[in-house]
């Protein structure tokens, strides 16, 4: 074992865990999410010199660990890359990879204006967020994925979350959105919380 990895662990102190995003609601969510494993989640806005990183995948998957990838080289230490997005049956999976940049604006504002207007009319509004979490570390790599299944509303509701929570209906909370749930009640059934629920095992080899 490293020796400095050895000694911050018989001290008690927690390990670092990088988050390979600049946004700090993100990085809000995943430190919720990972109280009591003994990580403290640092957010790249700690390094505005690392910039964004590339996510050219076609898949969550694929670019979650492209961003995995590119952090730990730059840090050499365990990173958390997410990617995440929506997927709407109606649109064939879209916005999906593209969920972030949905519009040339790419504001949550402007992402959810254009989503209502191609749902214009349409009856079929099932979706589903979809939240690929990749780990790099000196130890390995993984990938594992949550999803969480809903409906997509006709108007923005509520002053919670982020993106299309203000949009997005979750089958287990009916009638309320993403953005109208309480921070506790959205880390249990969101498609980030589920698959955070998967990394204890990951974080325990890690620790």
């Amino acid at each position: 074992m490293n020796p400095a990895l050895f000694a911050a662990i018989a001290a008690g102190r927690p390990r670092r865990l990088w988050l390979a995003s600049l946004n700090v609601h993100k990085a809000e969510e995943l430190g919720r999410m990972l109280v009591g494993h003994n990580v403290e989640v640092i957010s790249l806005a700690t390094r505005p010199d690392l910039g964004e990183p590339p996510e050219t995948g076609a898949t969550f998957e694929e670019n979650a660990l492209q961003k995995a990838r590119y952090v730990f080289e730059a840090v050499r230490e365990p990173v958390l890359a997410d990617d995440s997005g929506l997927e709407v049956d109606a649109l064939g999976g879209a916005p999906g990879v593209h969920s972030k940049r949905f519009t040339p604006e790419a504001t949550a504002a402007s992402n959810n204006r254009a989503l209502l207007l191609a749902l214009q009319g349409v009856e079929d509004r099932r979706a589903r967020f979809v939240c690929a979490l990749a780990l790099v570390s000196e130890l390995g790599e993984e990938v594992i994925r949550g999803t969480v299944e809903g409906q997509i509303g006709h108007a923005p509701r509520g002053e919670g979350g982020f993106g299309y929570d203000p949009l997005f209906l979750p089958d287990e909370a009916p009638g309320r959105t993403m953005a109208e749930l309480r921070p506790e009640e959205k880390d249990k059934i969101s498609h980030r919380g589920r698959a955070v629920a998967l990394l204890p095992n990951l974080l325990a080899d890690l620790l």
